[in-house]
């Protein structure tokens, strides 16, 4: 019998389209959420405008966005199951091999368990639970880093902003403006990216009928890996050890030649290529102007953390013709605000919890099982006994 076989395989799907979306469009040229360029959107929009647009699919007028942010707060509070949880977790990541990308994904996914909503997959319950999603992210992170802290929970400051919030529940002490601005708008920028690898596995996962907190778990497994949402905390850490290797003075020469040895061992340097931005990721001078902005405010100690990252950068794109993504700029932008570097991933979850709840709410509403062919590289036919 003869078969029609699969057409060639592409290697990370390179290129394929794999299906249509009207969240978000990403071109070398500009990136777009539902018709907005994130150019205007980081300038003019909060997060929760541009949460809101994701969502329910259009920007807010000032009554749905009062409605919309009070929604969020009054879904801050997480179940005492989930705070079991993570008042038990510090140990995990103390004594074992547990990080807190771990932890928020096992969080959430109890937080599934006890959603009234949980396994009603209608559109309006998906809204529901997106929104209690978005809203307890920040309070899972917060919990979780005070515990790591050793420092009683924080309740949730209902006064305060997504971004503020974020940054109090963490810290205890309350955002000054220019801070709560920075987090703002990085939040805006990781929003939504259209069919990036959690983006993609969160739509897969949908697509088989599985719930909101299943895929949403799926999502946040398949952001902490390094070559995702992990490049973040990897480019600061690959600046922290150029900063350990050649000492406090940003000497370009030195700098050069660590470069240039790294480039001989053949390492990925994280935080710079992408597989759509060929000739630079425009959300990364964004956060990098609002980065620097912080370091000059705090002091040298920061402003000379930018000055080793812009070197760096400039060796990239003059010797590699390779240039920063977003996390590049992000690693020394949350390092400046006092940010633990393991928490740097869960943060670009609270971000992007609503670009996925967008994705799988549109894979519910228009539903194909994702099922791609694979092209067989194995042996013949060959005969079990002979």
């Amino acid at each position: 019998m003869s078969t029609t076989a699969p057409a060639p395989a592409t290697k990370g799907l390179e290129g394929v389209i794999a299906g249509e979306t009207e969240i978000c469009n990403v071109e070398q040229s500009a990136l777009i959420y539902r018709g907005y360029e994130i150019a205007d959107l980081a300038a003019n929009a909060t997060f929760e405008e541009v949460a809101f647009l994701l969502l329910e699919g259009h920007k807010p007028s000032p009554e749905e966005l009062k409605r919309f942010t009070a929604e969020l707060v009054d879904a801050r509070d997480i179940p005492e199951e989930a705070k079991s949880f993570l008042t038990h977790s510090a140990n995990l990541v103390k004594n074992h091999s547990g990080v807190p990308m771990d932890l928020l994904r096992t969080a959430v996914s109890i937080c599934g368990h006890l959603d009234p909503d949980c396994q009603d997959n209608s559109a309006d319950a998906n809204l529901r639970k997106a929104k209690r999603i978005l809203a307890q992210v920040p309070t899972i992170i917060g919990h979780m880093q005070n515990n790591i802290d050793g420092r009683d929970f924080v309740a949730h400051d209902p006064d305060l902003s997504h971004a503020g919030n974020l940054l109090w529940m963490m810290t205890g002490e309350k955002p000054t403006a220019e801070a709560e601005k920075v987090m703002d708008v990085s939040l805006i920028l990781y929003a939504e990216h259209d069919y990036n690898a959690s983006t993609f596995t969160s739509r897969v996962i949908a697509g088989t009928l599985a719930d909101m907190h299943g895929a949403m778990t799926g999502a946040i497994a398949a952001l902490k890996g390094p070559l995702h949402g992990g490049a973040n905390e990897a480019a600061m850490d690959m600046l922290s050890e150029i900063r350990n290797d050649i000492g406090p003075d940003n000497d370009t020469g030195k700098i050069t030649d660590w470069m240039h040895k790294a480039f001989e061992e053949k390492r990925k340097l994280m935080g710079f290529g992408h597989r759509v931005y060929k000739s630079g990721d425009h959300r990364a001078p964004i956060l990098h102007g609002l980065g620097r902005k912080a370091a000059e405010a705090r002091g040298p100690e920061f402003v000379r953390l930018f000055e080793l990252g812009e070197t760096v950068q400039n060796i990239m794109e003059t010797d590699k013709k390779i240039y920063p993504n977003v996390d590049f700029p992000c690693g020394m932008t949350y390092f400046t605000m006092g940010i633990p570097v393991p928490q740097y991933t869960p943060i670009f979850v609270a971000s992007r919890v609503s670009g996925w709840a967008a994705h799988i709410m549109e894979q519910h509403a228009n539903n194909r099982l994702i099922r791609p062919r694979a092209a067989y590289s194995g042996p013949e036919t060959r005969k079990w006994n002979g």
